[in-house]
């Protein structure tokens, strides 16, 4: 699904006792975008991604959808709206397969989400067609990020890598509006990397939103159309990749942090050495 006002985030400002963690920041990510949330590390982009999804509760601001205004709104009910997202440690736990974290996610949205219909008994039938059909929808997505042929393996035992873009698949089982993605390239091969930003750039073509965070400037460029860039918890400059780069206040930001490198979608390295393809197991 899709939200045609996009994701809307203003003056947000969370604290922790006296240190104040994010500081009246906002931003706005449209439909059919790829856009980043970068910052050095410490700068408060974890938080501010807690808040839009529902874990944190700020002091002030707003987040909306669509128009619609979700402050108040608990992570489940954000989550039904259409806000997914992906963490920066997945989730590795239980002993399912791959294949079946994923179905279960389909399943899930399936017996959740809307239906049309002018009975309750059309709205159940069309309901239990798509639940029937998540094992499908779980093998699409599997091939779609990559990792089809890890689907019979432990979700436990996988490769990292393997074990990120899993937790892709998941939230893209939820047909989300807005699909919110913290360091999505940590632990990822060179070629896994390639693949994930022509995935990313499909996903915004067909009119997801996506909300990129991270603490390297340089891997989002060739992938974002804007940029918010926070330090301090406070959002420092915003606007087209190329001007964001530019800007004095950004590399003052970076002069202490992460080393400027090349993107990885014009071949540079990051970084880190891009290491071979997860060896199976």
């Amino acid at each position: 699904m899709a939200a045609a006002e996009g994701l809307l985030v203003r003056d947000v400002t969370v604290r922790y006792g006296r240190l104040t963690a994010v500081d009246g920041a906002g931003l706005t990510a449209p439909p059919g975008t790829v856009t980043g949330l970068i910052g050095p590390n410490g700068a408060g982009k974890t938080t501010l991604c807690d808040v839009i999804t529902g874990l944190r509760r700020p002091v002030a601001g707003t987040v909306h959808l669509g128009g619609a205004d979700l402050t108040g709104s608990a992570a489940r009910e954000r989550a039904r709206r259409g806000i997914a997202r992906t963490f920066q440690r997945p989730r590795r736990t239980g002993t399912s397969t791959v294949r079946e974290t994923v179905r279960a996610a389909a399943a899930k949205h399936a017996m959740t989400r809307g239906y049309p219909g002018r009975t309750a008994r059309d709205r159940w039938r069309f309901r239990w067609d798509a639940r029937r059909d998540a094992a499908g929808r779980a093998d699409a997505l599997l091939a779609r990020v990559g990792i089809e042929e890890y689907a019979g393996e432990s979700a436990r035992s996988v490769p990292p890598g393997v074990a990120r873009l899993a937790d892709l698949a998941r939230a893209l089982a939820t047909e989300p509006a807005v699909l919110l993605l913290d360091e999505p390239w940590e632990g990822l091969p060179e070629r896994n990397a390639r693949a994930l930003e022509v995935l990313l750039r499909d996903l915004a073509a067909e009119g997801l939103t996506i909300l990129l965070a991270g603490h390297e400037l340089e891997p989002v460029l060739g992938v974002c159309d804007a940029l918010h860039v926070l330090d301090g918890g406070r959002v420092i400059a915003a606007g087209a990749p190329a001007e964001v780069r530019a800007d004095p206040r950004v590399r003052d930001a970076y002069r202490e942090g992460t080393p400027v490198t090349r993107c990885r979608s014009t071949g540079g390295d990051g970084p880190e050495a891009a290491g071979p393809r997860p060896a199976r197991r």
